[in-house]
C-alpha cells in the first residue's frame, strides 16, 4: 500500500505540471493588459511600465513561465496584483470557507442521496422509484446558480427562513482559527456564532448539494439493483434474514464501491461548484476570491487558486483509490 501511495505521488507531479502550463497559456490568451487594469483610465506611460517592471510582465514568455512554474513548486505566489497582499495568506484565509461549505453540502448529499437510491432500488417500478428518480433528474438538470437564486428568493427574501447572503451575522464576534466558520465556533465554544454561521451555512450547502445528491443518487440505486439480483442474497433472504438486514448488511455494502467513486469525484466537483455558490450567496471563500482575481487579471492569485484546487483533485482521488481496500478486501494494490 506504502508503495502504491508513493507511486500514485510521484505521478501526480506531471499531472500538476500539466494543469499549471495550461493555466499559464489561458492566462496569456484573456483579453487585456493587467497593467493597464490595475494602474486605471488615468494611469500614465511611465506608471504602465513601472507596474510591468515590478510584476515581471515585460518579461519574455518563456521567462515568465519559468517564474510561474518556480512560484507553483515552491508554493512561493508572490503579492495579488489586485491587493498587494501575499497570495499564500490570502488563500488560506479564503480555503477553510470554501472547504466547510463543501463538506456541509457533501454530507447532505450522503445523507439524502444514498438512502434515497436505496429505496427507489427496494421499490423498483413502483411509484415511489419513479418519483425520487425523477427528483433525481431534476436536481442534476438544474444549475446550481439558478437554484440559489429561486430559493434565496423563497426562503430567504420571501419567507425570512434563512439570511440572503453572507457567512455570520454582523455584530458577531469570533476568533478565527481555521476560517472555517462553523468549526471555529466550536473549538473556541461560540454558541452564538455556530447558531448564526449554521444558519448561513445550511441553505448554500444544500444548493450545492442538489447535483451531487441526485448523481449519488442515481448511482445507488443502478448498483444496488445489480447486487439485489445476486445469489448469497437470495441465501440469505432463505435463512430468515429480515430484509432490513439483507439490504443494509450485504447489499448496500458490496455496492459500496461505485457509490464511492462516485462520492469521490462529486466532492472534487463541489469545490469547483462552491466557487459559483459563494458568488450567487455573496459568501467569503475561493470562488469569490478568483472571479475577482480573473476579472483583474491577477496572474498570482489565479495561479495559486488553481494550484490548491489541482492538489485537492489529487488527493481527493489517491483517498478514494484507497478507500476500495477498505470496502473490498479483494481488491490489492501492487
Amino acid at each position: 500500500m506504502t508503495r502504491y501511495v508513493a507511486r500514485r505521488l510521484l505521478l501526480a507531479i506531471p499531472v500538476l505540471f500539466g494543469i499549471m502550463t495550461a493555466v499559464f497559456v489561458l492566462l496569456q490568451l484573456i483579453p487585456g493588459d493587467p497593467a493597464i487594469a490595475l494602474a486605471g483610465e488615468k494611469g500614465t506611460a511611465e506608471h504602465i511600465a513601472q507596474i510591468r517592471e515590478e510584476f515581471g510582465l515585460n518579461r519574455p514568455l518563456p521567462v515568465q513561465y519559468a517564474y510561474f512554474l518556480k512560484s507553483a513548486f515552491t508554493l512561493n505566489f508572490g503579492d495579488s496584483l489586485r491587493t498587494n497582499q501575499p497570495v499564500a495568506g490570502e488563500l488560506r484565509q479564503f480555503f477553510g470557507a470554501t472547504v466547510e461549505l463543501s463538506a456541509a453540502a457533501l454530507i447532505i448529499a450522503l445523507a439524502v442521496g444514498i438512502p434515497a437510491g436505496v429505496v427507489a432500488a427496494t421499490h423498483r417500478a413502483a411509484p415511489l422509484d419513479y418519483g425520487t428518480m425523477m427528483l433525481a433528474l431534476i436536481g442534476i438538470s438544474t444549475p446550481v446558480f439558478w437554484s440559489g437564486i429561486v430559493l434565496i428568493y423563497i426562503l430567504s427574501f420571501r419567507l425570512g427562513l434563512f439570511p440572503i447572503g453572507g457567512i455570520i451575522g454582523t455584530g458577531i464576534r469570533l476568533d478565527r482559527i481555521t476560517d472555517a466558520y462553523v468549526l471555529d465556533s466550536v473549538l473556541t465554544g461560540n454558541g452564538a456564532a455556530f447558531r448564526s454561521s449554521l444558519h448561513h451555512l445550511l441553505l448554500p450547502a444544500f444548493v450545492l448539494a442538489t447535483i451531487p445528491m441526485a448523481i449519488v443518487a442515481r448511482m445507488t440505486r443502478s448498483s444496488m439493483l445489480e447486487v439485489l439480483g445476486q445469489d448469497y442474497l437470495r441465501t440469505a433472504r432463505a435463512k430468515g434474514l429480515e430484509d432490513r438486514l439483507v439490504v443494509v448488511r450485504h447489499a448496500l455494502k458490496n455496492a459500496l464501491i461505485p457509490i464511492v467513486t462516485a462520492i469521490g469525484l462529486q466532492f472534487g466537483s463541489l469545490i469547483s461548484g462552491a466557487f459559483l455558490t459563494e458568488t450567487v450567496f455573496g459568501r467569503p471563500g475561493l470562488g469569490r476570491y478568483v472571479v475577482a482575481a480573473i476579472g483583474a487579471r491577477d496572474y498570482p492569485a489565479i495561479q495559486g487558486t488553481v494550484l490548491v484546487v489541482a492538489v485537492g483533485f489529487v488527493a481527493i482521488n489517491l483517498l478514494v483509490d484507497v478507500a476500495y481496500a477498505a470496502i473490498d478486501p479483494r481488491i490489492h494494490y501492487a
